[in-house]
C-alpha cells in the first residue's frame, strides 16, 4: 500500500484558491461603500454601509489566472506579488555570488570554531534581533534572504533546517505580533480605528516581552532535543539529506578565511544593513532592495575577482535555485483575488460586525480576536487587514465600553498569530520552501505555540478590557 505523501505547497494553494471560488457561488456577493483617508492614502470602507450588490462567481477561467494575478492584481488589498518575486530572484542571485567566493563556507567555519560549546546561545540572540525588525518596522518579506544564510550556520551547530525557520519565522513573526510602533500594522491599524499608535503602547510591550520569551524558550527547547538525538527532528528523514544540500562544501577544505573574503562578509553585512535602514526610515520597498542587492552583487564579484563568465553563470544559477520560492508567493496571493474578484471580502466582514454587536467588554475583546484570527487567513498583510476591518470594528468597540486601542491590540496580535503558519502568506510558504521544510511539518512543531500565544493574548485583552 502506497504511504500518504503530503501535497506540496502548490498543491495546498491551489486547492484553497478552488475551495474560495466555490464560495463564490454560495456566500452572497456585498460591499461597503468607501471613502478616501487621506492619512491612509487608500480608501476605507464606511461602518453601515454594506448591501448586497450582483453576485459574480468564480469560474475555471478564474482559478486559472488567479495566480497569474496574485502577482500584479492592483485590485488587492496586499502590495503586487511580482516584485516580491523579484527580490527574492536576486537575493538568491546576490548569495550565490558571494558563496561562489567562499566567504560564505570561511566565515561560517570561523565562526562555529569561535562558539564551540556556545552555539545554543545563538538562538536568543538572533530571534531578539529578528523580533526587533518585526516590532518596529514588520520585517516580513525582508527575512526570505535571513535563510539560505541561516540554514548552514544552524545545521554545522548540529540543529536541523526547521530550528533555522523557527528563528527567523517566530522570532520576526513574535515582533510583528507584538508591534509597539510597526508602521504597517500599530500605526496604520491606530489611524484607520481612530486613534493615537502611542494608546494601548504598554500592552503591546506587555505582549512583545512575554510572547517572546515564551517563543525562545520554546524553540530552545526543540533545538536541544535535536542536537542531542538528530532522530528527533520532525525533518529526521532528510536529515543527512539537508545536510549535503546546505553544507554543499561538506568533506572539502575549508576555504581560509583571508583579507579578502573578510572584505565580502562585511559587504555583505553592510548589505542588508543598508537594506533595514532603507526599509525602516527612506520607505524603501522590493525594487529598491532588489536594485540594492545586484549593486551589491556586481561588488562582491569584483572583489572576488570573478571573471564575466563566472559572475554571470552563478548569477542566473542563484536566481534559478530560488524560482519555486518565487511562484509560491504569486500562487498564494491568487486566494485574495479570486475573493475581492467574487466580491465575498465584504460580506465576510460584513458578518463579523454582526457578530460582535452588543457583547460584554470581555466578550466582546476576545470575539473580536478570534473574528481578526480568520480573516487573517485570507487577508495575510496586516496593513490590508487593518484598512479592511478597523474602520468598521473600531466603532464598534464604543458600545461595548471597550477603548478601541484594544482593538487594534487584537486585530494586530491575532493577525501576528495567524501569520505563523497561513498558508495565504508568500512569507510563509517561501521560507519553508526556501528551508526544505514539509508545511505539515512546520504545523506539527509550531501549533502548541499559537495555542500558548492565543492564551496569552487573551488574558492580557481580557484584563484589559
Amino acid at each position: 500500500m502506497k504511504q500518504f505523501s503530503f501535497p506540496s505547497a502548490y498543491t495546498i494553494l491551489v486547492a484553497i484558491i478552488i475551495f474560495v471560488a466555490i464560495l463564490t457561488w454560495i456566500v452572497p456577493a456585498g460591499q461597503y461603500q468607501t471613502k478616501m483617508d487621506d492619512a491612509l492614502g487608500r480608501d476605507v470602507p464606511i461602518a453601515g454601509t454594506y448591501h448586497e450588490v450582483e453576485p459574480n462567481p468564480q469560474g475555471f477561467e478564474d482559478v486559472v489566472l488567479a495566480p497569474i494575478a496574485g502577482f500584479y492584481d492592483p485590485d488587492s488589498y496586499e502590495a503586487n506579488g511580482i516584485d516580491v518575486a523579484l527580490f527574492v530572484l536576486f537575493i538568491g542571485g546576490f548569495l550565490a555570488v558571494v558563496t561562489k567566493t567562499g566567504a560564505i563556507d570561511a566565515g561560517i567555519a570561523a565562526a562555529m570554531s569561535s562558539m564551540a560549546g556556545k552555539e545554543k546561545w545563538m538562538i536568543p540572540i538572533l530571534m531578539f534581533l529578528f523580533s526587533l525588525g518585526g516590532t518596529i518596522y514588520g520585517m516580513a518579506e525582508e527575512t526570505l534572504p535571513f535563510y539560505l544564510l541561516l540554514l548552514p550556520v544552524m545545521i554545522s551547530a548540529g540543529y536541523d533546517s526547521l530550528t533555522a525557520v523557527a528563528v527567523i519565522m517566530v522570532g520576526a513573526g513574535m515582533g510583528t505580533l507584538g508591534s509597539t510602533v510597526n508602521p504597517f500594522a500599530t500605526v496604520i491599524g491606530s489611524d484607520a480605528a481612530g486613534v493615537s499608535f502611542t494608546e494601548g503602547l504598554n500592552l503591546r510591550l506587555a505582549i512583545y516581552a512575554i510572547g517572546l520569551i515564551l517563543c525562545i524558550a520554546y524553540v530552545m527547547r526543540y533545538a536541544e532535543k535535536v542536537k542531542r538525538d538528530s532522530g528527533l527532528s520532525l525533518v529526521a528523514s532528510q536529515y543527512d539529506e539537508n545536510r549535503e544540500h546546505f553544507l554543499a562544501s561538506a568533506g572539502e577544505e575549508v576555504p581560509e578565511l583571508n583579507g579578502q573574503r573578510k572584505l565580502i562578509l562585511l559587504l555583505f553585512i553592510v548589505a542588508f544593513g543598508i537594506m533595514i535602514w532603507g526599509v525602516s526610515s527612506q520607505g524603501w520597498w522590493m525594487a529598491r532592495m532588489s536594485g540594492l542587492f545586484l549593486v551589491m552583487s556586481i561588488i562582491v564579484g569584483f572583489v572576488g575577482r570573478l571573471s564575466e563568465k563566472e559572475f554571470t553563470d552563478t548569477f542566473v544559477a542563484g536566481a534559478a535555485d530560488l524560482l519555486g520560492v518565487a511562484l509560491v508567493i504569486g500562487v498564494a496571493r491568487g486566494i485574495v483575488v479570486v475573493m475581492n474578484g467574487g466580491l465575498i471580502t465584504d460580506t465576510i466582514l460584513f458578518w463579523a460586525e454582526q457578530a460582535i454587536s452588543g457583547l460584554s467588554a470581555v466578550a466582546f475583546i476576545n470575539v473580536m480576536y478570534w473574528i481578526q484570527f480568520v480573516l487573517s487567513f485570507f487577508v495575510p498583510s496586516t496593513s490590508g487587514l487593518a484598512v479592511l476591518t478597523m474602520p468598521i470594528m473600531a466603532p464598534l468597540a464604543d458600545f461595548s465600553d471597550v477603548a478601541r486601542d484594544l482593538v487594534v491590540t487584537a486585530y494586530q496580535s491575532a493577525s501576528g498569530v495567524v501569520n505563523l503558519v497561513t498558508p495565504t502568506s508568500g512569507v510563509v510558504m517561501g521560507g519553508l520552501a526556501i528551508a526544505r521544510v514539509s508545511y505539515d511539518k512546520w504545523i506539527r512543531f509550531v501549533w502548541p505555540l499559537l495555542i500558548i500565544l492565543s492564551v496569552l493574548v487573551m488574558i492580557l485583552l481580557s484584563v484589559s478590557a
